[in-house]
C-alpha cells in the first residue's frame, strides 16, 4: 500500500475472510432475501429490501433499530463485475428511494466528494473468499461515528448467512 499524499484521505475499509466459495459470498451480498438477514448492525433488522441489481439499478432497504425506529438506505449501482467487484453509491433515503440530506436526520455527512463504495470479492482458493468493502467516508470519521464498528457487525451477520448457505450446499 502506498503512503497517502497530503490530498488523499484514508477511506473506511472493512475486510472479512469467509470459509466459503466466492459464488456463495457473492450470493449472500447480492440476493435481497439474504441482504434482509444482514442489513444493519447487531440488533437491527431489515423488514424491506427491494433490488434491481444491474448497472444503473438500485437497492432500497429499510433498517429497523431495536427500539422500532426505521431508516432507509438506497444504493445505486455504477459498476458490476460478477463475482469480483461492485462499485456503488449508498445514501440515506425515504421509503421511495429519494435521497435525503443526512442533516435532516441529525447526522453529519462525512462522505468524500466523488468517492464511491467499492466491494471486492477475492477468491483465495481452497473454498475461501476475502470480501473487502471500501466505504466512501474517511476512516477517522467512521471510527468516531461508530460506523466502522457497525460495518464489522454487519460482516458478522454476513458470515452467519454465508455459513447457512455453505451448510445448505
Amino acid at each position: 500500500m502506498t503512503k497517502n499524499t497530503v490530498n488523499e484521505v484514508e477511506r473506511m475499509v472493512v475486510t472479512r475472510v469467509f470459509d466459503a466459495p466466492r459464488e456463495l459470498v457473492w450470493k449472500a451480498w447480492t440476493d435481497p432475501k439474504y441482504i434482509m438477514q444482514w442489513w444493519g448492525p447487531k440488533g437491527f433488522t431489515s423488514p424491506v429490501c427491494k433490488m434491481d441489481f444491474r448497472v444503473g439499478g438500485k437497492l432500497l432497504c429499510c433498517m429497523r433499530a431495536p427500539d422500532g425506529q426505521e431508516g432507509w438506505n438506497a444504493v445505486e449501482y455504477h459498476e458490476i463485475v460478477p463475482y469480483e467487484k461492485i462499485v456503488s453509491l449508498m445514501y440515506f433515503s425515504d421509503s421511495k428511494g429519494n435521497k435525503i440530506d443526512p442533516a435532516e436526520l441529525g447526522l453529519e455527512n462525512e462522505a468524500i466528494d466523488g468517492a464511491y463504495d467499492v466491494t471486492l470479492f477475492e477468491d483465495l482458493g481452497n473454498g475461501r473468499t476475502r470480501l473487502t468493502h471500501i466505504g466512501n467516508e474517511p476512516m477517522e470519521s467512521a471510527k468516531n461515528s461508530g460506523q466502522l464498528e457497525g460495518w464489522n457487525e454487519i460482516l458478522d451477520k454476513v458470515a452467519a448467512v454465508v455459513a447457512g448457505l455453505t451448510q445448505a450446499k
